[in-house]
C-alpha cells in the first residue's frame, strides 16, 4: 500500500471515528449515565433493578456527614417520640461513630424534603409515604418493626363511633369521613382504591376531610368530629394501650389484609461504609428494657429486614391502581394546612 492509500485509510478511520464521538455527545446525558430509572426523579438510577436509588459511583456525591439527623414519622407529639427512640439512637450512634441528633417532623412532606435536600439521613417513614421518599428523596428501606417469628404488619380499619348507625362501608355516603394525608396507604390510598369496589367511592359518595395524621383520625371519630374514618390498627392499639381512646367507644367497621407498617431506612448517598454500619445497627439492636419495647412491644420486639421491591409491592399497586405520579406537585400534596382551633366562648 502507498502512502497516499495509508493517508486516506487513516483519514476514514478517523472521520467514523469523529463522527461516532459526536453522536455519542448528542445523545442525552441522562441515558447515556442511567439505563433503567422506573418511578425514580431524574436525579436518581437503578441499574440493578431493585427499585430504589443506586448508591453514586462518583465519590464527590457520597455524604458523609459527622452528625447523624434521624426522624421518625410524623405524629401528635413528636417531642414524646424522640424519648421512645432515645436509646436507639445512642446505639446508632455507637455503632457508626457518628452523633445522632433528632429532627421532629411534622408532615411527611417535611421528611421527604428534608431527605431530598440532605438535612434528614435517616428515617422511619410511614407505609404510603414510604414510596414519595423513595422515588422523590432517594429513600432506601431497609428494616421494619417486627416479631423475632418474623410476624409484622396492619391493618387499614375503618372505624366509626358506637352510638353511629353506620354499619358498613356503604353507609359513608353522605357522611363526614376524615382520611389522614394524600399519601397515607391505609388513611387514604388504600381506601380509595378497596372502598370503591364495595360501592362508595372516596370525593364523590362523601367528601374526604384530611385530618393530617391518624392520631387525629382516631380522636375525631373518638369524640364524634368525624362520622368515620380508615386508620392504621397499629396506631389504634397503641392509643388504646395508653388510654388515649377507648376501644369500646369505637366499632370496626372493615378492615384489610395485612400491610406493612413504618419502613426504616437511609439516603442513598451517604457512603456504603456509613450504610452498612446503620443496617447493622436496625438489625443487631436489642430492645430488650427499652423504651422501644414500651412503646411498641405488643405489635413488635425488634427490627427485622425488608426490601422495598418485595414488601411494598401491594402499596404501590394501590397508588398505582389510583392514578399516583410521583413529582414536585404530587410532594405538595402531602401537606396538610392545620386548621385554627376555635377559641372557646367564656
Amino acid at each position: 500500500m502507498n502512502l497516499q492509500k495509508i493517508i486516506g485509510t487513516a483519514e476514514k478511520s478517523f472521520l467514523a471515528a469523529a463522527a461516532v464521538a459526536v453522536m455519542a455527545a448528542w445523545a442525552s446525558p441522562a441515558s447515556a449515565a442511567c439505563s433503567n430509572r422506573g418511578d425514580l426523579d431524574k436525579r436518581f438510577c437503578d441499574a440493578n433493578g431493585d427499585l430504589v436509588a443506586d448508591t453514586p459511583t462518583d465519590a464527590s456525591k457520597l455524604l458523609n456527614p459527622s452528625t447523624l439527623v434521624f426522624s421518625y414519622t410524623p405524629v401528635e407529639d413528636p417531642a414524646v417520640y424522640e424519648n421512645v427512640f432515645t436509646e436507639f439512637m445512642a446505639y446508632l450512634s455507637k455503632k457508626t461513630g457518628k452523633k445522632v441528633k433528632w429532627f421532629g417532623a411534622d408532615s411527611y412532606a417535611a421528611q421527604v424534603e428534608a431527605l431530598r435536600s440532605g438535612r434528614l439521613h435517616v428515617a422511619g417513614i410511614s407505609t404510603g409515604p414510604t414510596v414519595f421518599g423513595v422515588n422523590l428523596a432517594g429513600y432506601v428501606p431497609i428494616a421494619i418493626m417486627g416479631k423475632a417469628d418474623g410476624r409484622f404488619g396492619y391493618r387499614l380499619q375503618l372505624i366509626t363511633h358506637k352510638d353511629t348507625n353506620i354499619k358498613k362501608v356503604t353507609d359513608l355516603k353522605g357522611r363526614k369521613i376524615a382520611h389522614v394525608t394524600p399519601s397515607s396507604n391505609s388513611g387514604n390510598q388504600a381506601p380509595r382504591a378497596l372502598f370503591k369496589a364495595m360501592g362508595v367511592t372516596p370525593d364523590k359518595d362523601y367528601k374526604v376531610n384530611y385530618s393530617g395524621k391518624h392520631d387525629n383520625s382516631i380522636m375525631g371519630v373518638a369524640n364524634k368530629d368525624y362520622d368515620a374514618a380508615p386508620v392504621a390498627s397499629s396506631v389504634l392499639d397503641r392509643m388504646v394501650a395508653k388510654g388515649v381512646v377507648k376501644r369500646s367507644d369505637l366499632r370496626v367497621i372493615w378492615q384489610s389484609k395485612f400491610f406493612p407498617t413504618t419502613s426504616y431506612g437511609y439516603a442513598h448517598n451517604l457512603t456504603p461504609a456509613l450504610q452498612k454500619s446503620i443496617r447493622e445497627a436496625f438489625l443487631t439492636f436489642d430492645w430488650k428494657g427499652t423504651a422501644l419495647a414500651k412503646e411498641f412491644g405488643k405489635q413488635a420486639d425488634k427490627f427485622i429486614p425488608i426490601t422495598y421491591k418485595g414488601h411494598w409491592t401491594d402499596v404501590r399497586t394501590i397508588q398505582k391502581q389510583n392514578g399516583m405520579v410521583y413529582t414536585d406537585q404530587s410532594l405538595k400534596g402531602l401537606k396538610i394546612k392545620k386548621k385554627k382551633k376555635k377559641k372557646k366562648k367564656k
